[in-house]
């Protein structure tokens, strides 16, 4: 078949006119030796990459053990100086110094460098080789340092991640976790305190830290200190960035040393939310896009426009957050899954993870929307888990956040010297500290006053310091910072935030013990003390501590209470009970059998607002003894015979306290009686089963 359609051209020709043939056959040989040299030089890339990028990841994997390895040695020996996370920006800042001075890439001479003059610098190149198309993507621009190879730089490169990457990967679960593990109880009884911080704080902040770095810029401009332009909306969006705190260093000795309750939920609740309310405000910042050519004058209809897109974005992430907790609570609630406890977990793990994609893919702010899944989360969907899906999410949970954690503060180290685009002015560094600390000052101090105006429970002068003192950057300062290093001033942020928070976490983070001692600050609290001394509160006292609580969260409380929880889970009393007698069929649909089973415990009580009144509003225990001395804890409902005991034990316990008296609760003699209490007539409490004991 081949011959006829050759010979057709080659019909009628002369030997001499066919002189091409031999070397356009070599050539058709040649090109196909050629592909395949190139395929087999393709594959020889690909594997090397491969394993490259293994090697790199070895590296963190590294890092990760060695910081738990040195994490055991400290808590062994108790040593508090220095956290986890420090340690791990040590780790990394060896493995940057190594990396960046100390392996060097030989040159390949396979590879052939030619000139090409372009106008831009476009994301995408499509080469055309001999025919062949090639793509090649923008990586970034190639450090022009002397003794610098272009092989070092990407091996650098190689160990540099994908912004996204702490977006979509790292972010979430510490975010979550910050929402699931919250203390409910403490959180709200300070709510009001720790939404004026976060939200009125953050904003305070981000103006003072960008006019004071304004100041500075427009001064490096006068001395010719600055390199590049930087408006002032670079520094609002600077200050917004590093108005996120992230005291983890000092929260964890406060775990640690258990402090006191309330400072402890001060700081961690406005962590938990300025690290929100700073991203959302470092968006807007971004779209503040006024009319004209110029770009960053100031337009009152931009600024209002910016501050809409603030209340939309985030509360359409708390909403969409808020939505997608109530989805897995209803379907948790309504399904056999825990029975399987393995799918169960899994469901909760990627509704809850989804939530933080869901919400960057329509526009909003994932952080928002995960944080208030995982507290809607923890308040709804916990109750309807089995016991072990319940174990199982608290600690993947705390496991993924802690790997997260130490990941980025490792990063974070090595970073300082694999990033290829530092700019460090001095200047510039001097004025970021200065006015991080003149904003901390600003949202601590002002606010601490005009709160103290309306609280019973004051923030002492001393708490006011430590909160001045522990106000750390972290984790969402760096992954805000890293999103955008394309510009001059971006990139001088990013390398400014890392000094920022090289010196909280290490001289902030291990100054915290010393401070502690130099202000007095209680230690050694059982943040349960109150909760478990609750049950033991009279009537007057219990109506006294309802009453302090403030009137709205009092009024969610008990619509909570009465509907949200009988209907998300199944605690709570039925709806059959709150709802009205016309709303008969639609309650009885949507109230579970285990309702009526389970009617008045809930699993977490930490998060009513007035303490005393938890278990007489709930259900109460009773420990039932024998003359060994074991015993068996059950609940019931109380009766109206049982509350007027619990009145005249409440009277007798009142008098055991103030009068010395002592409850004998004999263990060794079985034929005595199990439990006698001992009174000085009047008042005596009325004679009952002796082995029933209300608590």
């Amino acid at each position: 078949m081949a011959s006829t359609q050759i010979n057709p051209l080659l019909h009628g020709k002369s030997p001499t006119e066919l002189w091409w043939l031999p070397f356009s056959l070599l050539a058709l040989v040649g090109r196909g030796e050629g592909n395949a040299m190139d395929n087999v030089a393709t594959e020889r890339l690909a594997e090397e990459s491969h394993r490259q990028d293994s090697a790199n990841l070895l590296i963190f994997i590294m890092l990760l053990t060695l910081t738990i390895l040195t994490i055991w040695l400290f808590k062994h020996r108790r040593f508090r100086f220095l956290h986890e996370t420090g340690l791990a920006m040590i780790y990394g800042l060896l493995v940057g110094v190594i990396l960046r001075f100390g392996v060097h890439v030989p040159p390949s001479m396979s590879e052939v460098v030619q000139g090409c003059a372009v106008n831009a610098s476009p994301a995408t190149l499509l080469v055309n080789v001999s025919g062949r198309f090639y793509e090649y993507t923008l990586k970034g621009e190639v450090s022009r340092g002397k003794g610098r190879q272009v092989q070092d730089d990407e091996m650098l490169r190689k160990v540099t991640f994908d912004p996204e990457v702490f977006f979509n990967i790292l972010l979430p679960p510490i975010i979550f976790h910050a929402g699931y593990s919250l203390k409910r109880r403490h959180f709200f009884r300070n709510i009001g305190s720790i939404l004026a911080y976060a939200f009125m704080g953050t904003v305070i902040s981000c103006f003072i830290i960008g006019l004071i770095m304004y100041g500075f810029v427009s001064f490096m401009k006068v001395v010719g200190q600055l390199g590049g332009d930087f408006y002032f909306t670079d520094c609002l969006f600077f200050g917004a960035i590093v108005s996120a705190t992230d005291p983890v260093t000092v929260l964890a000795i406060f775990n640690d040393l258990k402090v006191d309750v309330d400072l402890y939920a001060l700081l961690f609740g406005e962590s938990v939310l300025n690290d929100a309310v700073a991203i959302v405000l470092s968006s807007s910042i971004v779209a503040y896009q006024p009319a004209g050519d110029n770009s960053h004058s100031f337009e009152a209809m931009a600024l209002l426009k910016s501050f809409g897109i603030f209340l939309g974005v985030f509360s359409g992430s708390f909403a969409l957050g808020v939505a997608t907790g109530v989805v897995t609570a209803l379907v948790t609630k309504f399904t056999k899954l825990r029975d399987f406890p393995l799918l169960e977990t899994a469901l909760f793990f990627l509704m809850s993870w989804s939530t933080f994609l869901l919400a960057e893919a329509c526009g909003f702010t994932g952080v928002v929307a995960v944080l208030f899944c995982g507290i809607t989360q923890a308040h709804y969907t916990y109750n309807n888990l089995s016991r072990d899906s319940q174990d199982r999410t608290k600690q993947l949970f705390e496991l993924l956040n802690f790997l997260a954690e130490n990941f980025i503060f490792s990063y974070m180290g090595l970073t300082l010297f694999s990033f290829q685009s530092h700019v460090f002015n001095p200047l510039f560094i001097i004025g970021a500290f200065v006015a991080v600390f003149l904003g901390r000052a600003a949202n601590i101090y002002p606010l601490s006053f005009l709160l103290n105006l309306g609280r019973k429970n004051k923030i002492g002068s001393n708490f006011q310091h430590v909160m001045m003192f522990a106000g750390l950057r972290g984790a969402m300062t760096f992954a805000l910072s890293i999103r955008d290093t394309a510009t001059y001033a971006r990139q001088m942020m990013f390398s400014t935030t890392l000094l920022i928070v090289f010196f909280t976490v290490w001289i902030c983070g291990g100054g915290t013990m010393p401070m502690l001692s130099f202000m007095s600050i209680p230690v050694g609290v059982d943040s349960d003390q109150d909760h478990s001394s609750s049950g033991m509160l009279d009537g007057s006292q219990r109506r006294n501590t309802k009453h302090e609580s403030a009137w709205p969260f009092r009024m969610w409380y008990n619509f909570d209470h009465n509907y949200l929880k009988p209907l998300l889970t199944h605690s709570g009393p039925p709806l059959t009970a709150t709802l009205p007698a016309c709303c008969g069929p639609l309650a009885r649909c949507l109230t579970s059998p285990q309702a009526y089973e389970n009617e008045g415990p809930l699993h977490d009580e930490d998060f009513i607002l007035n303490d005393g009144s938890v278990s007489s509003m709930y259900a109460d225990v009773t420990v039932s003894t024998d003359g060994s001395g074991s015993g068996n804890i059950k609940r019931h409902r109380p009766s109206a015979a049982d509350e007027s005991l619990d009145h005249e034990l409440a009277q007798a316990e009142h008098e055991v306290a103030i009068r010395g008296t002592r409850l004998v609760l004999p263990m060794n003699d079985p034929t005595d009686p199990p439990t006698t209490v001992t009174l000085p007539p009047p008042p005596s409490p009325p004679r009952s089963d002796p082995r029933r004991h209300r608590l």
